[in-house]
């Protein structure tokens, strides 16, 4: 039989493990757009087949966003395709799902979303545990010009790398 001190150390580096899990999901556009000002950590209200499905790496966060509605924020648009072996009630591929923050996040979050410029965008999907978590950012959008700067620089970046390794 395992001493408590072994049990501890186990249960710690499960922890670790499940935290250093790869994101599922990564919204790459937003990472693009947006500025982000503070991000912050939100579980997700799901029902079974779609967190297989999710498990499957079957989410597309490309054009989904978070809207404040009832009190409640909601994660819109975003795409987790139905699993294959579901029966016959399957849920919507894009309906919209509750994210599971305080109600103090809530309301903080949306007293700077009404600012001008701000937006609340999710980031990223992953698991922590057994558990989906959504990463959403307070965001501010890039202007047009600043995009093209960020193209700009990544170019530089990897015509440099070209000639250094010479590839």
């Amino acid at each position: 039989m395992k001493n408590k001190t072994e049990r501890k150390t186990k249960k710690a580096s499960e922890k670790k493990s499940a935290q250093k899990q790869a994101p599922v999901a990564v919204n790459k556009k937003a990472i693009f757009d947006y500025y982000f000002v503070e991000t912050i950590e939100a579980g997700i209200a799901l029902e079974g087949s779609e967190v297989k499905s999710v498990k499957n790496g079957d989410v597309s966060l490309r054009d989904s966003f978070c809207h404040i509605e009832n009190g409640n924020l909601e994660l819109k648009n975003c795409q987790i395709t139905q699993y294959k072996n579901v029966g016959a009630f399957a849920p919507d591929p894009r309906r919209s799902r509750r994210l599971l923050l305080h109600k103090t996040q809530v309301s903080r979050l949306a007293e700077k979303a009404r600012e001008k410029g701000f937006t609340i965008v999710p980031v990223k999907m992953y698991f922590k545990g057994r558990f989906v978590k959504v990463e959403i950012a307070l965001a501010k959008g890039k202007k047009q010009y600043e995009k093209k700067n960020v193209i700009k620089e990544r170019d530089i970046a990897r015509t440099a790398e070209r000639e250094i390794f010479g590839k």
